[in-house]
């Protein structure tokens, strides 16, 4: 509930907050947002990067983990745009979403925000700069 403050403070709409393994895919089919921000580690059936792959491929959104552990993160990603450790503050959490409407927008990298590890695609891009 924290976050859904930060981020409403900081002018994104949040259109929901998933518990369970079926609520990203429901909300996603609902409201199509452009980015997701995916735990890791979930309560329920599906991973956070099973999810977020689901979520890069089937609805096209940006992704970024959410983390206290950063080396159950994928090689590659899952297609997201990289991983934000916890914990956070509210200053990293507006630098990374900052960031990710940035890509979203203009498809371009600029320099991370700190605490946020990006991407080893995004380190190298293809030259389309799609997720993969």
């Amino acid at each position: 509930m924290e976050l859904e403050l930060v981020l409403g403070d900081a002018g994104c709409d949040v259109v929901g907050c998933a518990m369970d393994r079926k609520g990203p895919f429901e909300i996603a089919e609902r409201e199509r947002p452009r980015l997701a921000l995916v735990d890791v580690n979930l309560l329920d059936g599906m991973t956070g990067p099973q999810i977020a792959h689901r979520l890069v491929s089937d609805y096209g959104m940006a992704v970024i983990f959410l983390t206290a552990n950063p080396e159950q993160i994928p090689d590659g990603f899952a297609g997201a745009l990289g991983a934000v450790s916890k914990p956070f503050d509210e200053q990293t959490i507006r630098a990374v979403v900052a960031f990710a409407q940035r890509f979203i927008l203009t498809r371009t990298v600029g320099d991370p925000p700190r605490r946020f590890r990006l991407a080893p695609w995004l380190t190298t891009p293809p030259a389309d700069i799609a997720p993969h």
